[in-house]
């Protein structure tokens, strides 16, 4: 054949294009469980660092077993059989209705102590954020939460996943003195009282975000909580 033709030219590349895409999805087929897997225990690591767990994300699938004691699936506040809390796409169901939304729920224990752990969902300046709260058994006292992003500015945003913002959700209030859900405000500076955090100096859309998420995702949990909690929960803020 003439190596010189243009029909050699066009063969020559097809095959390479042929043997690269065929290389590519070999690969991808073959990695893809490992890359599941990866996914499976930062998930983990995720959810136990909201409890103050922290592990290596190979030791997070023992740890989880150990710490978290159920997960079940909420929908209109009711917990529902047949589906498996772990595997619910939050990133999907935030986008259903009230009536249709699907929202996991982990519960804890540790040191004798329950805590209910909520998945959030949502979206920053320039594209989705996530975390995970957890709260102590009043239903209303936080007890840690963890935040991570996408595509956030670095040295912006893309601070809610650092120790300083997040610490500060430590002992913050969900509920009022009535015990109606109030959320988190994440304001600019003067965060003075129980329902308060710093936001972000010079990522005000992140931390609105982060704000908003806590808003949206929480509420589908109240009903849920304050009745299988709700007497704990009184106790706590009647002897305040």
């Amino acid at each position: 054949m003439d190596v010189n033709k243009n029909s050699y030219t066009f063969l020559f590349a097809t095959a390479m294009v042929v043997v690269v895409a065929a290389s590519l999805s070999f690969a991808a087929t073959n990695l893809k469980p490992f890359q599941d897997t990866n996914v499976e225990q930062e998930k983990m690591q995720s959810i136990l660092s909201s409890i103050q767990i922290q592990v290596e994300r190979s030791e997070a699938p023992e740890a989880y077993g150990t710490y978290i004691t159920e997960a079940i699936v909420l929908q209109k506040g009711e917990a529902i059989e047949g589906q498996d809390a772990f595997a619910i796409d939050l990133a999907k169901e935030i986008r259903k209705s009230d009536e249709e939304r699907l929202s996991p729920l982990y519960i804890a224990d540790k040191d004798g102590e329950t805590y209910y752990i909520i998945p959030l969902q949502g979206n920053g300046l320039w594209g989705p954020i996530w975390g995970y709260v957890s709260l102590k058994q009043d239903i209303n006292t936080v007890y840690g939460a963890t935040f991570d992003h996408k595509a956030e500015t670095p040295g912006l945003g893309a601070e809610i996943n650092t120790p300083v913002f997040e610490e500060q959700f430590k002992g913050k209030r969900m509920l009022d003195s009535n015990l109606t859900f109030v959320g988190i405000d994440v304001r600019k500076g003067d965060a003075s009282t129980e329902y308060q955090v710093d936001g972000i100096s010079g990522g005000t859309i992140t931390s609105d975000g982060v704000e908003t998420m806590i808003l949206d995702c929480v509420k589908e949990y109240v009903p849920f909580l304050k009745e299988h909690s709700g007497k704990t929960a009184t106790a706590a803020l009647i002897s305040e």
